[in-house]
């Protein structure tokens, strides 16, 4: 049974950084594809961000695009999210999971806790 941890978010001004991180525990990672999703209350889960098997490949959705990068150490089994120039609207709580090549949906059935991103103005 895959466990994935989120860890990293918290409150910042618009304009600020945080660096997410997501560990996996009971899979190697370096065989997939992996993905930041995201969820504000009152909304559906949305597609954050995708890097291939070694980070040779990213896709980004286009609210984050040039904002945000993800990346990732399969030497430690860890997904990063960087954000930057943050704003109100990526106010959310931030889940990593596993998705297929060009496939913007989960592949594993379990999540972690996520972690709560909140953005002031």
């Amino acid at each position: 049974q895959v466990q994935l941890v989120e860890s990293g978010g918290g409150l910042v001004q618009a304009g600020g950084s945080l660096r997410l991180s997501c560990a996996a525990s009971g899979r190697t990672i370096s065989s997939f594809y992996m993905g930041w999703f995201r969820q504000a209350p009152g909304k559906e889960r949305e597609f954050v961000a995708t890097i291939s098997w070694n980070g040779g490949s990213t896709y980004y959705s286009d609210s984050v695009k040039g904002r945000f990068t993800i990346s990732r150490d399969n030497a430690k089994n860890t997904v990063y999210l960087q954000m930057n120039s943050l704003k109100p609207g990526d106010t959310a709580l931030y889940y990593c999971n596993a998705v297929q090549p060009g496939q913007r949906h989960e592949l594993w059935r379990s999540w972690g806790q996520g972690t709560q991103v909140t953005v002031s103005s």
